[in-house]
């Protein structure tokens, strides 16, 4: 009995065959998916569009709306997590049969810390794409510099030259 090492390439590859010689007899690619899809059994959405909290069944400890201060939030919600951590350990060293009702209010206030920072997930992507390109611009101006100095020292080399042979 022959094993293979590898399996066999996809039965598409073929489609690619006259590529070297004509690149656009290559099929053009698949549309994008739009809408719902299913990938290993789940199903997922194209909409990029995050649950509120109350979708989720859990209850919001912050202010709702779309002014919402996340800095200030952050902070409270942090402080009164450091205070239920504190009010924990008291409760593991008195009463350690009470201790769920405890470990229940710190998983909430840490799904709602989460779901504050997720809420800014696409304010920092806009701001690492303004960066990154931010950067871009300047290796290039840096770049340019760099070929005009060169193209000036190359430019005075040559004059140089010139008035060398010149003299000669």
């Amino acid at each position: 009995m022959a094993t293979a090492t590898y399996p066999p390439p996809p039965p598409y590859y073929r489609l690619y065959k006259d590529y070297i010689q004509n690149p656009k007899s290559a099929p053009e690619p698949p549309q994008p998916i739009e809408g719902t899809y299913v990938c290993f059994g789940g199903n997922y959405t194209t909409d990029d569009v995050l649950p509120s909290l109350e979708d989720q069944g859990v209850r919001q400890l912050y202010p709702k709306g779309p002014n919402i201060d996340f800095k200030k939030e952050l902070r409270s919600l942090n402080r009164e997590l450091q205070l239920h951590i504190m009010e924990l350990a008291d409760v593991l060293v008195e009463r350690p049969s009470q201790y769920a009702r405890r470990v229940e209010e710190i998983s909430l206030i840490f799904k709602n810390m989460h779901h504050l920072l997720n809420s800014l997930r696409p304010h920092q992507a806009r701001a690492t794409l303004i960066h990154i390109l931010e950067l871009q611009i300047q290796r290039r101006k840096q770049a340019l510099e760099d070929i005009k100095r060169r193209r000036e020292e190359a430019q005075r080399l040559l004059n140089e030259s010139l008035g060398t042979l010149d003299g000669q």
